[in-house]
């Protein structure tokens, strides 16, 4: 499989959403992948496909904490776009067995990458099961999800459509997780602090420092260099995709 790299400047939620979902499709129709990191421009708390949200959140209050939000196309949880690294990868997938594989692939990747930058993470032990809910993201970590010592890093979720599949994850920088606290009208319980790569390596990173040796890992999984990505993308067809992303009908469907 030929795979691409492209490493995109921070954007909205519908825009970022959009550009993934039009990448996963261009997987389907090409039969190429492509590993996609990337920032966003504004506090941004991104529901799972599936996730109960239609009034469980304070619209107000997110106006107040310069938080909007956006309704992803993969599965799992609420997460806060802030102080982290998002990464999508996308790429042809027939049935569940192929997404299990991408599933590993991407995490090798992912661990090789975060090593390089001196990041001491593993994968969570076999038997966690986390139940669908209000619950943040970064709350515990699923069965192989990326840690460090117990507590999450790396949250990561997938859909399949078509052909092909999508993977999203998020890298946390800072552990900004508990304002999702601060949107919901009825708090949960409270939960643990997530793993950053601040606390690991004594510093923040910026997203560059994280993109560099994440493509290394890739090209080296792969045994090849990979190419940057650019423009691989009809502007109508993102535009279309950024207006479901954008709409209320999508981000409060349920």
């Amino acid at each position: 499989m030929r795979w691409h790299f492209c490493e995109t400047p921070p954007a909205d939620g519908p825009y970022n959403m959009a550009l993934d979902e039009a990448l996963m499709r261009r997987a389907a129709d090409t039969g190429e992948a492509v590993l996609r990191v990337y920032g966003w421009s504004s506090r941004t708390l991104s529901l799972g496909r599936n996730q109960r949200a239609r009034g469980c959140y304070d619209e107000d209050a997110a106006r107040r904490l310069g938080v909007s939000f956006v309704r992803r196309p993969t599965g799992g949880r609420a997460l806060l776009h802030h102080r982290e690294v998002t990464y999508s990868a996308t790429l042809p997938a027939r049935d569940a067995s192929d997404a299990a594989q991408a599933y590993d692939f991407i995490n090798e990747v992912l661990l090789a990458g975060l090593a390089e930058l001196g990041v001491p993470a593993g994968r969570a032990p076999a038997g966690n099961a986390i139940p669908p809910g209000l619950r943040p993201c970064f709350d515990l970590p699923a069965e192989r999800e990326i840690v460090v010592g117990e507590r999450k890093l790396v949250g990561s979720a997938q859909w399949r459509r078509g052909g092909a599949l999508l993977q999203h994850g998020s890298i946390l920088v800072a552990d900004d997780q508990a304002l999702i606290e601060q949107l919901l009208l009825a708090p949960t319980d409270a939960h643990p602090v997530a793993a950053t790569l601040a606390e690991a390596l004594g510093a923040e990173p910026a997203l560059a420092d994280v993109s560099a040796p994440i493509r290394r890992a890739l090209e080296a999984q792969v045994g090849r260099p990979v190419t940057s990505l650019a423009n691989a993308v009809a502007e109508t067809e993102l535009e279309s995709l950024r207006r479901t992303y954008a709409g209320a009908e999508w981000t409060w469907r349920r």
